[in-house]
């Protein structure tokens, strides 16, 4: 026999269910620190992926970066080739100015079967950190 109470329980439960599930759907940063981002790249299990736009590329990029503008990467028509620059045996960092486009671009090469772990510090904090920037 149904009872208020096993009614509210159950409301409860499953309210609290899709509350988890949304949080879990939500893209985040990386908890990875600069010096793992460093020395996954360094030792090859990692490539960063700048998402930034063509201009703020060529003001200055991260050497050895591949560049995979957010604007293309949300064009569907140019996602497939775009993506055939990746290994998916690596870890893809991606990462813009701020953090905002990492994630986007993060949850779409995600759905492509990456292990994406978008950054959010952005360009000049990563050459800060050490990371060198390219010619």
């Amino acid at each position: 026999m149904l009872t208020w109470k096993t009614v509210s329980y159950s409301f409860i439960a499953a309210t609290l269910f899709v509350v988890q599930s949304q949080a879990q759907d939500k893209p985040t940063h990386t908890k990875d620190t600069l010096n793992d981002v460093k020395e996954n790249v360094k030792s090859g299990k990692a490539v960063i992926v700048d998402v930034r736009e063509p201009a703020e590329w060529e003001a200055g990029h991260v050497a050895g970066a591949i560049h995979l503008p957010k604007s293309q990467l949300d064009d569907k028509a140019k996602l497939a080739d775009l993506i055939k620059k990746l290994d998916k045996n690596k870890i893809i960092y991606t990462h813009c100015k701020g953090g905002g486009r990492a994630l986007t671009c993060g949850e779409l090469l995600k759905k492509e079967g990456y292990d994406v772990r978008p950054l959010k510090p952005g360009y000049q904090q990563l050459i800060d950190s050490g990371l060198e920037k390219a010619k």
